[in-house]
Order: structure tokens, then C-alpha cells, then sequence
């Protein structure tokens, strides 16, 4: 196999169809040599009876049917770790990011890179507060990183079979796949592309998933929230010895007229940076907590490779 294609899909059944067609035409030089990995992350619409219809007219595809929603980054995983081509193809079923990008990207690894990642230009149809917020959280995320990660760059990529071993390789459970990649290194380089607009169905990322996914990605591949909380604990007792200082200058010059707000604006100022503190230190110790049970990823229920459906499977322990 030369060539796989490897795309996640939560409640996509409309965008199926049109996504298989694009994508046959994308592998048309490698038809022969290629397979088109459909992952159902336990959708809840008709998803995977469109990924079965589509076997039927693009021998190409491949199905895997998660046993339960384990999310985008999961679902992703379970496609890389079935792909079994040289090259390795990653993108999302909503067409927001062009398969025809493939023919360039295959260009520029014939040149002798092991990742090439797609670099969003312009984003088209999405809000002002969706464009900045994502423009914030790239520049936030490298200063808090100790890898430079690609900014305004997503999971669509080409990758090589030698990039997405040592991905692969790589334990841990909360995933966050471009910066696993960025932190393997190799040769990689961006194109840019113009991002359109999701022409069928509604984002599976809202504010909330958004927050979780950033917050993963900064304690995945940084240990400075930690040292920014210990900062904040030494500024809040310089600010504290600030504070000693004057009450008892006013003890000693008997300025000790009352001031309730003083005070609860201490208590606010010192309980926030203590709430934050500790929440810093319950992010990285949930980490751990759940590292340590060494839960598989994911099951498998169904994948159309075989002659039929197959129990669960159990992901393989990586060491």
C-alpha cells in the first residue's frame, strides 16, 4: 500500500458522498495502491451506513466503527494505527480543507520531506470570534510550549510511514496530533491554503470542546503553567508583605481608620490566585491519574475489512 487516507467522521453522513468523490479523484494516480479509512467515532446519525454505501461504488474505502465516541483526536488515532501505507494522508469530513491539496503535498515529499501540513491562509465562514480565538490560542500555545508548534495549522497533512511511527510510538492518552508530530521533528514544511466554509451539517467543536482541546495541548507539551502558578504564588506574597508594611505604618502613625473594601479586595485577589494555583496542579495531577490506569484508547466494534463484523479490539499496549 503507498498511499492511505485517513479521515475521522462524527455525524457526517451528509458530507460522505461528496467527500468519497473528492477523494477518489484526489488518489487517482495511486488508485491501485491506496485506501481511503473512514473512522465512525460513534456517530448517532446514519454515518456509518453511508461509509458501507460508499464501499460499494469506491472499493477504496474502509470502514472502522469505534465502539463509543472517544473524540476527533482519538478517532484519528484509531485511522493512523489501521493505515497501512507508505504515506499517510490526514484530513476532516467536513471538506473545509481541500483533498486536491494532495497532489502538491505528494510533490513536496518527493522532495524529502516526512510531513507536510496544510497552513491556513484565510478562513472562510467562520465568525470574527472563531477566527480570533483561534489566532489567539496559536500564539498562546507557543509561548507556553517547549515546542514550536506550526501556527494556524490543523491535522491536515501528509505525512510519512518513518513520521507516523514515532508518532505512533508515543503513549500518552490525551492526544494532541499536530503537536505530537511537531515535537518528533523531521523534515516538514507548510503550503498555505485557503480554508472554505462547512457547506453540510454544524462544527463538532464548540466553545466548550475548544477549551478542553486547548488546555490538553498546553499541559500535553508544557510544564510552564506549573512554573507560571508558582510565579503567581511569590507575586502574591510580595504583594502580601506590601500590604504588612503599610498596616503597620498606619498602626505606628495611628491611621487605622476602618476599610472593608481594602479587604475583600485582598481576599478576592489572594483566593483567585490560590484557586488557580490548584487548578493548575488538578490539570497535570488528572493527567497522571489517568495515565497510570493504562486504559486502551479505543475499542473497535466493526471494521468492513473483514469478511464480517469483528468483536471489540483491544489497542495494543505501546511502551
Amino acid at each position: 500500500m503507498y498511499l492511505s487516507v485517513v479521515v475521522p467522521c462524527m455525524n457526517e453522513e451528509g458530507s460522505i458522498p461528496s467527500l468519497v468523490a473528492r477523494l477518489a479523484d484526489a488518489i487517482g494516480p495511486y488508485k491501485d495502491r491506496a485506501e481511503i479509512i473512514l473512522v465512525d467515532d460513534g456517530s448517532t446519525d446514519a454515518t456509518w451506513a453511508a461509509i458501507k454505501a460508499a464501499q460499494q461504488i469506491c472499493p477504496q474505502v474502509r470502514g472502522v466503527r469505534m465502539s463509543i465516541n472517544r473524540g476527533h483526536q482519538i478517532a484519528l488515532t484509531a485511522g493512523l494505527e489501521a493505515a497501512l501505507g507508505a504515506r499517510i494522508f490526514m484530513l476532516d469530513a467536513d471538506l473545509q480543507d481541500p483533498p486536491e491539496l494532495l497532489a502538491d503535498m505528494m510533490t513536496m515529499m518527493d522532495r524529502g520531506y516526512d510531513v507536510v501540513y496544510g497552513r491556513r491562509a484565510e478562513r472562510q465562514g467562520e465568525t470574527l470570534f472563531k477566527r480570533a480565538t483561534a489566532h489567539m490560542f496559536y500564539r498562546v500555545l507557543n509561548a507556553m510550549s517547549d515546542v514550536d508548534i506550526p501556527r494556524d495549522t490543523g491535522d491536515f497533512r501528509l505525512v510519512s510511514r518513518t513520521a507516523l511511527d514515532a508518532v505512533l510510538a508515543m503513549p500518552e492518552k490525551a492526544r494532541f496530533i499536530r503537536g505530537m508530530f511537531a515535537w518528533v521533528g523531521f523534515r516538514q514544511i507548510g503550503i498555505e491554503y485557503s480554508r472554505a466554509a462547512r457547506e453540510v451539517g454544524e462544527t463538532k467543536y464548540p466553545f466548550r470542546k475548544m477549551l478542553r482541546f486547548a488546555i490538553d495541548a498546553m499541559t500535553a507539551f508544557s510544564t510552564k503553567p506549573l512554573k507560571l502558578a508558582t510565579r503567581l504564588s511569590f507575586v502574591s506574597l510580595g504583594v502580601a508583605a506590601l500590604m504588612m508594611i503599610y498596616v503597620f505604618r498606619s498602626l505606628i502613625l495611628y491611621q487605622t481608620a476602618p476599610g472593608w473594601a481594602s479587604v475583600v479586595l485582598a481576599i478576592s485577589a489572594f483566593s483567585g490566585v490560590q484557586l488557580l494555583t490548584l487548578g493548575i496542579l488538578g490539570e497535570y495531577i488528572g493527567r497522571l491519574y489517568v495515565e497510570a490506569k493504562n486504559r486502551p484508547l479505543y475499542f473497535v466494534s466493526e471494521d468492513t475489512r473483514a469478511a464480517e463484523s469483528a468483536p471489540p479490539v483491544l489497542l495494543k499496549k505501546r511502551a
